[in-house]
């Protein structure tokens, strides 16, 4: 694989730019139109999904959706629970309210949205919450991350801890207001091991991530696929490998095997949305200007992604799957999808 260029960003053709501008402004109409009068969109239980389309307006800088950022916020600080965790607790529910999920994307969204200045101890107290869900004992979960710490046996899955490690890593920034000096933090070293112990490192599925490690049912085999590929290269970057490192190079040859617009690499239509948004964040992370492929030639992702995603917004302005795995037949958590992959394929432009 050539060596990854640290170069600006390619641009856009200036008919895809324009298409995607254009995309944007009717996405957000929609999202706006769509926000419930608490400030929350889709499910009031789970705030995840409505941190979702905060951060989705908070990286677009648009004024038109500041008075609907400003509800969000209030609607997201409302779940902070007296542990730290920002979600709504659902007892009886397996998983319970999804505390490590939703506080999670909610720390990252009020942060990106300026939330280090109006909410810190907010902030704050949902970096303690994360770090303390964070599975200390040693085994195949060691350093990962699961749904909710009161759950009664050790779940850990690289969902949950690539948003995990993505959070921390995104508002370290908050840990200079934290009262006497002490910062909190994850373990960082055991973080990494645990993503990379995602990674498959042989075989034609080499550099390919897994979901979790846990016992297949029988007749099936642990396979990779595209968005937890993705997730793992991001992961790996926030855990500080350098985008040279033989593991990183490794996912994005998977990756370049396996390139599509069309499917979640694996997964057919399923979670289609979430693979646009995290395919679009790990690329740029990665600073991958033309991702290699295994004939040789090399796909200005940026391009094929920009159309990939307007080719198929709706005429209300909106996205939805028709696979409703993952929750995205929900048109709130498509479109934030959707306008989080956009926001990055534009870039400064």
């Amino acid at each position: 694989m050539a060596a990854l260029a640290a170069l600006p960003a390619l641009a856009l053709t200036a008919e895809t730019k324009a298409q995607a501008e254009a995309a944007l402004d009717r996405g957000f109409a929609w999202l706006r139109g769509a926000q419930q009068a608490d400030g929350s969109w889709s499910d009031r239980r789970f705030p995840g999904m409505s941190a979702l389309a905060l951060w989705a307006m908070a990286n677009a800088g648009r004024d038109a959706n500041a008075g609907a950022m400003a509800k969000a916020e209030a609607y997201i600080v409302s779940c902070a629970q007296p542990d730290g965790g920002l979600y709504v607790p659902i007892p009886g529910r397996r998983g319970s309210g999804l505390g490590n999920y939703n506080t999670c994307l909610c720390l990252t969204a009020l942060h990106a949205a300026g939330g280090k200045t109006r909410h810190p101890q907010v902030l704050l107290a949902a970096r303690a919450y994360v770090a303390s869900t964070q599975i200390e004992a040693e085994g195949l979960h060691e350093g990962g991350f699961g749904y909710d710490k009161s759950s009664p046996r050790a779940y850990t899955d690289l969902n949950n801890t690539f948003y995990a490690v993505e959070a921390m890593r995104l508002t370290a920034d908050v840990e200079e207001l934290r009262p006497g000096g002490k910062h909190v933090d994850i373990d960082w070293d055991k973080a990494k091991r645990y993503v990379l112990s995602m990674q498959q490192d042989a075989g034609e599925d080499a550099g390919g991530f897994l979901y979790n490690r846990e016992t297949p049912r029988e007749g099936e085999t642990l396979r990779s696929y595209g968005s937890m590929t993705y997730a793992g290269l991001l992961a790996m970057l926030h855990c500080q490998l350098s985008r040279e490192d033989p593991r990183v190079r490794s996912a994005l040859r998977w990756l370049g095997k396996h390139w599509s617009t069309d499917e979640n690499a694996g997964q057919g239509n399923q979670g289609l949305y979430f693979y646009y948004d995290v395919l679009a964040r790990a690329l740029d992370a990665a600073r991958v200007e033309k991702l290699p492929l295994e004939d040789g030639s090399a796909v200005d992702w940026r391009e094929e992604l920009a159309r990939a995603i307007l080719k198929r917004q709706r005429a209300d302005g909106s996205w939805a799957n028709d696979s409703n795995r993952y929750w995205e037949g929900d048109p709130a958590l498509a479109t934030s999808y959707a306008l989080l992959a956009l926001t990055v394929v534009l870039g400064d432009e």
